[in-house]
């Protein structure tokens, strides 16, 4: 008996996470097909896929989630057999600024991406559809303890409260209609190519230039942090070892309050640039702290580890190290996406596809 081809639709992936993820499927899995889904917002640049362009088994379509018309294009052209839905918008600042923004992308797109695939997909049973979330879904740990699968939804933010409900959309869509689904609440990423408004690569961006070091607050609130790679070495996990109909949070099992991190970038910044020690610490800022910020995020991730045997492979220090070295050693690539140069990138290498 053979194996039906996959073709795998990955959106959002010229993204931070989603690049990530998109590099993993296609240069590991070579009998898949792997569509990369993007429209190209100011955080997707397609220069962070030139490792695998020109892959025989990667496509790029430059389409909005947004888009019902185009989907179902898309979904024709490429045969598609499975999703991978990383497409979102992210940034919690910006959906305090603009909230429709985010109910539209992150609650309708998705809604958009189930329809498409319900309407397309005859057999259920052999098609996947994985929405990549967040740990934010389940509010602020303010009285200790630790998030779980079960951990109740209580979201601060319109960025989180935009997350939980495409959740909650995804597993209703299992309930009513049977599709196969898993879902993922991961904690925070840091690592290459994420774009310089979240706060480790914006940290590194300002000490190299000499800048302010904004921080919310007094620096108190704590986050778990995780590196992409280990990220999408779970999102690769799960996707094929994942049960149907459950959720798993992927977790780096490492809390850092803010300020300590930027003090942690502070020391190696000075150490890498051959500075004098603590000299990069007179950077720091401490700015209003934002409306409605959640103290503390902190994810237990036994649940995969036990069932998946998914765990981190790097530690903190070490990732930080890492992730340093690579926007040092990548100038070129932060001027473009703070420039705009990307869309060029795109224009020459996509625009007559």
């Amino acid at each position: 008996m053979t194996t039906k081809r996959k073709n795998i639709l990955i959106t959002g992936g010229a993204g931070f996470i989603g690049s990530h993820v998109v590099q993993l499927f296609v240069q590991k899995y070579p009998d898949y097909n792997i569509i990369n889904l993007d429209c190209l917002t100011y955080a997707g640049n397609l220069e962070n896929l030139i490792e695998v362009e020109n892959s025989p088994n990667y496509f790029f379509e430059r389409v909005n989630i947004l888009d019902e018309r185009n989907l179902v294009e898309v979904f024709q052209k490429h045969q598609i057999t499975d999703v991978i839905h990383l497409a979102a918008e992210s940034h919690v600042d910006r959906s305090i600024t603009d909230p429709l923004a985010f109910v539209k992308t992150n609650v309708i797109g998705t809604v958009n991406l189930l329809n498409t695939a319900k309407a397309f997909w005859e057999d259920y049973s052999e098609h996947l559809f994985y929405h990549v979330s967040t740990d934010e879904v389940y509010g602020s740990l303010d009285h200790g303890g630790f998030f779980l699968e079960s951990t109740p939804y209580d979201p601060q933010s319109p960025y989180s409260a935009s997350k939980a409900s495409s959740d909650h959309f995804v597993r209703a869509y299992a309930n009513t209609y049977k599709l196969k689904t898993v879902i993922t609440n991961c904690s925070n990423n840091y690592g290459p190519n994420q774009f310089p408004e979240k706060l480790i690569p914006l940290c590194i961006h300002n000490i190299k230039n000499n800048k302010p070091l904004p921080v919310y607050g007094k620096g108190e609130n704590i986050r778990d942090w995780l590196y992409v790679v280990d990220h999408a070495r779970g999102i690769d996990v799960v996707f094929h070892q994942g049960r149907s109909g459950e959720t798993y949070n992927i977790g780096g099992f490492n809390e850092w309050k803010n300020i300590d991190i930027v003090r942690l970038l502070c020391k190696k910044m000075d150490e890498k640039l051959g500075r004098e020690k603590g000299s990069s610490e007179k950077l720091i800022t401490f700015v209003k702290d934002r409306a409605g910020h959640d103290l503390r995020y902190a994810i237990d991730a036994t649940k995969i580890k036990n069932e998946l045997g998914w765990e981190p492979s790097l530690q903190f220090e070490e990732g930080i190290s890492k992730t340093i070295d690579w926007y040092l050693e990548n100038e070129d690539w932060l001027k473009n996406v703070t420039s705009g140069n990307y869309q060029k990138y795109y224009e020459e290498h996509y625009g007559s596809r």
